[in-house]
């Protein structure tokens, strides 16, 4: 930016702020119902709602998401991300679970897609909700994930969502080469409608811990981590290479995980490639607004709405977020 302007007192930038209305006027950057997607835990009747590190978010069951996503659409919100809390007793260690077709998230987007066609369903490729050992892909026979092994369960997994009528499959499993194998498959299935829509910049973040919670995968993962195949959080310049590759490989969107902590990615990413970019505030990133604005220390939808607009403005598309629909709410009491 070239621009010198005249010094003061010429140049006197609080006029530009006396009054509400010229305030508006000017705003660079505006948030709306439709650039947020919201994130949904789907479970069977017999699992708990209640997820106790995640306030102010319950699991659903498939008619309680149902009734909810109505009314999400009639906010103006135009995608839901699906996430299954599976039984114990369905996770394995191969996650045959993850492509079987009657699964609780096929039989969710299926009735989702029935009740209300026009709201886009996104769902992960990733098989931690389905195995015993936590993990987003199948071990080898020295406990460590195997990247090729894992790309053919991943293929059948895109495949079983695809069929179900996903509109949107989106590895967040971090395997290298997925996103290509995926897109060859959904191909040749005469799936060519279903977009992609890549984990690209997936960060091996201490802010996940609420999400596997709630979808069960943190007991089984204990102490474990994922930093083999999920991101080093000190690397920018390694995001931008796996954007990149994704991009090669048919991503027709791209997203970095977290969201705050990373709009330094976001930005270059926008930047860089000029891509769909989504970003996403995880559940700890969520978590963390919850328990402040419990304890009166925050403003719960003042700080919500700042950190959704702070990733708007350094690119982002759209955001998926655990408060998509309540500050869709807040915004149609303002309107």
């Amino acid at each position: 930016m070239n621009y010198n302007p005249p010094p003061f007192p010429a140049t006197r930038l609080r006029r530009l702020r006396k009054a509400p209305w010229v305030r508006e006027i000017i705003q660079e950057t505006h948030l709306h119902p439709v650039d947020l997607i919201w994130p949904i835990f789907i479970r069977t009747p017999d699992l708990p709602s209640v997820i106790e590190s995640l306030p102010g978010v319950t699991r659903l069951t498939i008619e309680e998401a149902v009734v909810s996503v109505r009314e999400a659409y009639d906010l103006g919100i135009r995608a839901v991300a699906l996430f299954p809390c599976v039984q114990a007793k369905s996770k394995s260690l191969l996650a045959e679970e993850a492509y079987n077709s009657d699964n609780l998230l096929c039989q969710a987007v299926r009735r989702l897609k029935m009740a209300v066609p026009n709201m886009g369903v996104i769902t992960d490729v990733a098989l931690d909700p389905y195995t015993t050992h936590g993990h987003d892909g199948i071990l080898d026979a020295y406990g460590d994930v195997d990247n090729d092994g894992t790309l053919a369960v991943l293929v059948k997994q895109a495949l079983c969502l695809a069929s179900a009528g996903v509109d949107i499959v989106s590895p967040s499993d971090m395997m290298d080469g997925r996103v290509g194998v995926i897109r060859k498959a959904l191909d040749e299935a005469s799936y060519q409608q279903t977009a992609i829509l890549s984990y690209s910049a997936k960060f091996s973040s201490s802010f996940y811990g609420p999400f596997r919670d709630a979808v069960g995968s943190k007991s089984c993962l204990s102490t474990k981590d994922k930093d083999t195949y999920q991101m080093n959080c000190a690397n920018g310049e390694e995001a931008m290479r796996e954007v990149a590759l994704d991009i090669s490989e048919g991503a027709d969107m791209v997203l970095v995980k977290p969201a705050l902590p990373y709009l330094d990615i976001i930005a270059n990413v926008k930047k860089t490639f000029s891509m769909p970019t989504f970003a996403y505030q995880v559940s700890g990133e969520y978590a963390m607004i919850q328990a402040a604005a419990h304890q009166g220390w925050l403003d719960e939808d003042a700080i919500l709405y700042e950190s959704l607009l702070s990733m708007k403005r350094a690119g982002a598309d759209a955001i998926l977020t655990y408060g998509a629909k309540k500050m869709a709410e807040k915004m149609a009491q303002e309107a």
